[in-house]
């Protein structure tokens, strides 16, 4: 390809189960790869949270809704030449389909790079891959592709159960299962049918208890392939790989199995005619007894066969930033390049400086994924782990042995300070071993907790791997573990026995509840006894060459490869792992502000322990430490980079990784060490509401009227003195976890009991809960004054979630005299904390009933820290607000930097931030937005207008009412008034209404044509579900009473939708919004880029 020539690349749009940060590694690398080849690179994705969509990544960049239609409208502008669906993940992959299949492609002579078109139907469509194995002598497990359930149902009554379920061209195993009887059977078939863009599912014979292994293999035109990685998941065939323990390399392969599933993944990949990174899962027969177990209790076929090939991934993936990571190889890097005609053996390997891209890489260390799920917000969902994915993001471990990277992995995850040690509290009391063992299986996220506990109590090894299907290998590392546990118990603390649970991967405080000493009493012994980390290279090649890439892990060995850099130097703490309030944002806020770092002079020291995340690429900082982000790893990285004759310790950067480094920056402040930016008492004072609280009242800015708590008997006097409804929530928190409105004595007394161990050691926040127009801003003041780029309103009424609320920016019904108190508010706020850097603050405008009447502006809530918007508003304003706000900490002022206090001037184009949400995953998780954050992610309309602005946002969120179609409509008491005009515009519309009774009769009583059908519990046909569920209605409005209890039927309703795929809007303002974008159809969108270098 001539290298003046374009490319297109589609990013994988909204993070969602299944689909999260790992595809913007991989679009960055990608874009940066390309360019580097002297490529001009279109980008286009509708997640403004990306570093892909940054003006540094691409030559142009859209943010654009990710469908047929708008990327037509690109390719017709733009005219590349050719296009890179395969590091936009799934999403990726079925657009370029539907633009291959619409003759757009052709029709602008644009290529499809690295994976043709006819690959990706081999691969993506289950019948076609299966017939491919076949013709290249591979081994399927016995299956049969069907489009219906009457043949599903065939199929089983021939085979028998269990029977897994794969819908065709979706992630995450998305609308799939394990079926354990025909009720099953049809509930998934109908959902995987559902789910796949054919109508297309795979009926497969059940492998369950066998090996799960993965190889990540890359192959180039000349046919040169090489094996970049091969993992090994600890949890067997059954459970998802994205939510399975996944160690590499495999720990329990003999060579002749390597060699052999090595050889069929190259095998497979030559046959595809894949040109890049492919994924190759297979299936291994488990250990005799682990066989017998599974093939008593299932349909698993005869072991005789040494492997079965599962399924293949045509594309960067998941696994793809894993084995990334894993060996320091760059997939994506590689795969961009080869994808526009270079070989292997000519690209060299950004690594080394010495080999090229053609070397398989060589692990002389140990690397576990364990994964992330959401359940610490959803305590009611079902917990069970299955073939359809349900964690949100995964942390990563290294060190040198299994043991030792398994319990640092476990660190990382930031569950509440769980180690190893933790169990569940019901595990506990006479009847121990049999609750342990209801853990086991079937596997859920506390799987690896439920695996030490039974062995803790003595249940042999062969009877928990006969009961789970883990590899005893796997159970004995474990049982390593429990030894050092009951050493540390029984033996005074020595030298020896202290390096060795610190080889075995203990933590300080691990060791400090086992030995009852202070964890600073156990680092302090430590120390004195010359037993500290040392820091090991991740070099690709096993030392075989020599490195230059400054990416490290700790182990407890003698030699140390990380010698303190020279220097200026801050260290960048990350955001950890993907979840439910702190996504991929925060790894934005990071990366910027390494960069910024760089750019100012400084060296920046990366600390991360996700591996999906641009922020931990191996040339995003000057150095990167992979690790856990606790106190511990902290002071090591920091007592490893020494004292700087000038500066004295390393300063920590805590504003950029979200609520994980702001509460490290207490533990900074505590230990005298420097912190950039706000000081360690300045965070205190905003984050304590009863500092806070004294803090406004000092200024005389108002607050709703609350309190601070620590007992049911203060919590019941705050209530007596301002009434209810009130918000309650912890501090100290992110994503309004825990948040709650309440409307009564006894409601709050069940929060309180219900969450004893809420508020972490911090006061629960009790206020007046204001139903207002909410108001958001973020700010970056010097000292001086404050710059605000832009101001932003939520569509949503206080009560929702910012994070789960649209957002408009500028704003469009502000009063002139709002702006100006907000303004005014911030500025004093920022002035008077002694703020440097970065802020959020959260406003709620109570306004009366008439124009004349006076509005109040009330603080909600200051976060002195970067929030989720930051990309969002970077990007609408133009406005780099980490650049600015890295260099405010580093001392340079912001009218140095050339801008001027105040609100900025309002952009130029209209931005409406819109959430996303991965409800259809998490089984038993209510839908119903309140001031607890639930949505995964976000996408972003850009245009001139706000009404072409929110219906890109809609259609990007899937939120968007069809032209023609029938809504079911159920709202609370509450509710009844503000919905009538809401059912005026969809009469008017020609859509078909159906209602439940209360809101029926109300509808009808109106005037209004209305179909009345009975509740779910009612059990007469059809009912509010039947209707959802047999697609005759393409919509939901349902919304609850004020009381925080919630009533089954629309919990099922709800969940009802999710599970068709569906928009349900629990809110009445967002059903106007979607309404009012149907009523006011765009003609012509505005189709421009956000960025461009050209």
């Amino acid at each position: 390809m001539n290298k003046k020539e374009k490319v297109m690349i589609i990013g994988s749009g909204p993070i969602i189960i299944g689909q999260a940060a790992e595809f913007d590694y991989a679009g960055t690398q990608a874009c940066k790869s390309l360019r580097e080849e002297g490529v001009t690179t279109v980008l286009v994705n509708s997640n403004p949270a990306t570093i892909m969509t940054d003006k540094t990544t691409a030559d142009i960049v859209y943010i654009e809704p990710l469908t047929p239609e708008m990327l037509e409208k690109i390719i017709a502008k733009e005219r590349p030449t050719g296009l890179l669906p395969t590091l936009g993940g799934q999403t990726g992959l079925n657009l370029a389909m539907e633009l291959a299949d619409a003759g757009v492609l052709d029709r602008y002579q644009v290529d499809l790079l690295g994976t043709s078109v006819d690959t990706i139907r081999k691969a993506e469509d289950r019948s076609l891959f299966h017939d491919l194995l076949v013709d290249i002598g591979e081994p399927v497990p016995q299956s049969q592709t069907v489009s219906n359930l009457t043949d599903a149902k065939s199929f089983a009554s021939m085979n028998g159960f269990p029977l897994v379920i794969r819908p065709a061209y979706t992630l995450g195993g998305t609308g799939g299962g394990i079926a354990y009887d025909e009720q099953e059977l049809e509930t998934i078939v109908s959902s995987g049918l559902a789910a796949s863009p054919i109508t297309q599912v795979l009926v497969e014979r059940s492998l369950l208890g066998w090996k799960e292994i993965e190889y990540e293999v890359m192959r180039d035109s000349a046919d040169t392939c090489i094996t970049i990685c091969n993992m090994e998941n600890l949890d067997p065939m059954g459970v998802h790989t994205g939510d399975s323990i996944v160690v590499a390399p495999s720990q329990t392969l003999t060579d002749k199995e390597y060699q052999m599933l090595r050889s069929a993944a190259i095998k497979i990949i030559r046959a595809l005619k894949i040109e890049g990174g492919c994924n190759v899962q297979f299936a291994l027969p488990p250990c005799e007894d682990i066989a017998a177990s599974f093939s008593q209790s299932s349909n698993n076929p005869s072991s005789d066969n040494s492997y079965y090939v599962i399924e293949v991934n045509p594309r960067v993936s998941r696994s793809s930033a894993l084995a990334s990571k894993a060996t320091g190889y760059p997939i994506a890097r590689v795969a961009a390049k080869i994808a526009i005609g270079r070989k292997l053996s000519e690209i060299p390997n950004a690594v080394t400086k010495k080999t090229t891209a053609a070397f398989e890489p060589a692990l002389d260390y140990c690397v576990v994924k364990i994964p992330r799920w959401p359940f610490d917000k959803f305590a009611s969902g079902d917990r069970r782990l299955g073939t359809q994915m349900k964690a949100t993001g995964e942390v990563m471990a290294i060190d040198r042995s299994f043991e030792a990277a398994l319990q640092k992995a476990v660190r990382s995850l930031e569950v509440g300070g769980k180690s190893l040690l933790w169990e569940d509290p019901s595990w506990k009391g006479s009847r121990s071993k049999e609750k342990v063992r209801q853990f086991l299986y079937p596997p859920s996220d506390l799987r690896i907790w439920a695996l030490a506990a039974a062995l803790r109590r003595g249940i042999p090894i062969d009877d928990v791997a006969r009961s789970t299907g883990v590899d005893p290998w796997f159970l004995k590392a474990i049982q390593n573990v429990i030894r050092m546990e009951h050493q540390l118990l029984s033996d005074d603390l020595s030298p020896s026995l202290l390096r060795n649970a610190k080889r075995l991967g203990f933590s300080d405080e691990q060791i400090s509840v086992l030995a009852d000493r202070l964890p600073s009493q156990v680092r302090e012994m430590r120390l004195n006894w010359g037993i500290s980390p040392v820091y090991k290279m991740v070099d690709t090649c096993a030392a075989e060459f020599e490195a230059v890439t400054p990416y490290f892990y700790s182990t407890y060995e003698e030699e140390n490869e990380a010698q303190p850099l020279s220097g200026a130097k801050a260290l960048v703490l990350g955001s950890g792992p993907i979840r439910i309030g702190q996504g991929i944002e925060f790894d934005y806020c990071s990366v910027h502000g390494s960069l910024s770092l760089h750019s100012a002079g400084y060296k920046s020291i990366m600390l991360n322990s996700n591996p999906e995340t641009v922020s931990t690429d191996f040339d995003v900082s000057s150095r990167l430490y992979f690790e856990p982000l606790d106190e511990e790893s902290v002071l090591d990285i920091i007592d490893n980079e020494g004292l700087n004759t000038k500066t004295g310790a390393t300063p920590s950067l805590v504003q950029y990784g979200g609520q994980t480094a702001i509460n490290l920056s207490q533990f900074l402040g505590r230990s005298e060490l420097p912190v950039l930016g706000s000081s360690a008492e300045v965070i205190d004072r905003a984050s304590d509401r009863h500092k806070f609280e004294e803090f406004l009242l000092e200024q005389g800015i108002p607050q709703p009227p609350g309190g601070a708590v620590t007992t049911i008997e203060a919590a019941l006097d705050v209530a007596e003195r301002i009434g209810f409804p009130l918000l309650v929530r912890p501090s100290y928190v992110l994503g309004g976890r825990a948040m709650e409105i309440v409307q009564s004595h006894n409601e709050l007394i069940r929060y309180l009991n219900n969450g004893s161990d809420i508020g972490q050691g911090h006061p629960i926040l009790i206020d007046t809960y204001l139903e207002g127009q909410e108001v958001e801003v973020d700010a970056i003041c010097d000292g001086k004054g404050v710059l605000i780029p832009a101001i932003m309103e939520h569509v949503e009424r206080a009560g929702v979630h910012s994070g789960d609320s649209m957002a408009v920016c500028p704003p469009m019904s502000l009063s002139q005299e709002e702006s100006e108190t907000i303004i005014d508010y911030t500025t004093r706020i920022g002035m008077a904390l002694g703020v440097r850097g970065l802020m959020n603050i959260q406003y709620v405008i109570m306004r009366g009933k008439s124009s004349a009447d006076q509005s109040r502006v009330y603080v909600i809530e200051v976060n002195p820290r970067a929030s989720r918007t930051i990309p969002f508003i970077s990007k609408i304003t133009g406005i780099p607000m980490i650049q600015i706000a890295t260099e405010v900490m580093i001392g340079r002022s912001i009218k140095k930097q050339g801008y001027a206090y105040g609100l900025a001037e309002a952009p130029s184009m209209i931005g409406v931030k819109a959430p996303v949400f991965s409800m259809a995953k998490l089984a038993g998780v209510d839908t119903y937005l309140g001031p607890e954050m639930k949505s995964t992610g976000e996408v972003m309309g850009v245009d001139l207008t706000l009404d072409a602005a929110i219906a890109k946002a809609l259609i990007a969120a899937n939120l968007v009412l069809p032209p023609n179609g029938s809504i079911l409509i159920t709202v609370a008491d509450k509710d009844k008034q503000k919905v009538i005009p809401l059912v005026k515009s969809l009469f008017e519309l020609e859509y078909v209404i159906y209602a439940t009774e209360g809101t029926g009769t109300m509808i009808k009583s109106m005037g209004y044509p209305v179909k009345i059908i009975s509740k779910h519990f009612e059990k007469s046909h059809p009912n509010a579900i039947d209707i959802i569920m047999d697609g005759t209605v393409n919509a939901v409005l349902n919304t609850t009473s004020p009381s925080g209890l919630v009533v089954r039927d629309g919990v099922e309703i709800r969940r009802a939708a999710a599970e068709q795929r569906i928009p349900c809007y629990t809110s009445i303002d967002t059903a106007r919004v979607a309404i009012q974008s149907l009523a006011r159809p765009i003609k012509e969108y505005s189709v421009r880029p956000i960025f461009t270098s050209l």
